[in-house]
């Protein structure tokens, strides 16, 4: 099949599938004589793998790490699971601070007035500076802000 067939099959762009191939996730395929790209059901099973470990937010080096160990028949689930494991503690490091984000932001929307006037407790917020430890004082603690998402650690799917 080629890369629009594979593609409809499996939920996973062709830029992706091209991008997945450029940096090892998948073999490089056999092409036609026109140079095409043609798929097998064992790529498409791979793409499909992929695209479900991307829907848990999987990243790709632990992706690469997961088809590893799909592959090797004499793995063991121990090591999978440790893996699981990690990453829900990442993800659960990561929702407390979501929450804290939500609780800063929810507290200030709280105490502003949102009527004519000029003064706004989340402007005042957020030009007091950024620095890469704040004091929210709505949850009383300290949170390390950072608003970089991890990619990797997103549901969204190309």
């Amino acid at each position: 099949m080629n890369i629009g067939e594979v593609s409809a099959a499996t939920g996973v762009s062709a830029k992706m599938i091209r991008y997945y191939e450029k940096i090892g996730l998948i073999n490089a395929v056999n092409r036609s004589d026109a140079g095409y790209r043609q798929y097998t059901v064992q790529d498409q099973r791979m793409l499909a793998f992929i695209r479900r470990a991307r829907e848990l937010g999987f990243s790709l080096e632990r992706i690469k790490t997961l088809i590893g160990l799909w592959e090797d028949t004499s793995r063991h689930s121990a090591d999978v699971r440790q893996l699981a494991r990690q990453y829900i503690g990442e993800l659960d490091e990561d929702i407390a601070k979501l929450r804290s984000i939500r609780n800063e932001l929810a507290y200030l929307a709280d105490h502003c007035h949102g009527d004519n006037r000029p003064d706004c407790p989340i402007i005042e917020r957020l030009a007091q500076g950024v620095d890469d430890f704040d004091v929210f004082p709505a949850v009383g603690m300290c949170a390390k802000v950072n608003m970089q998402v991890h990619r990797h650690r997103s549901l969204a799917v190309a």
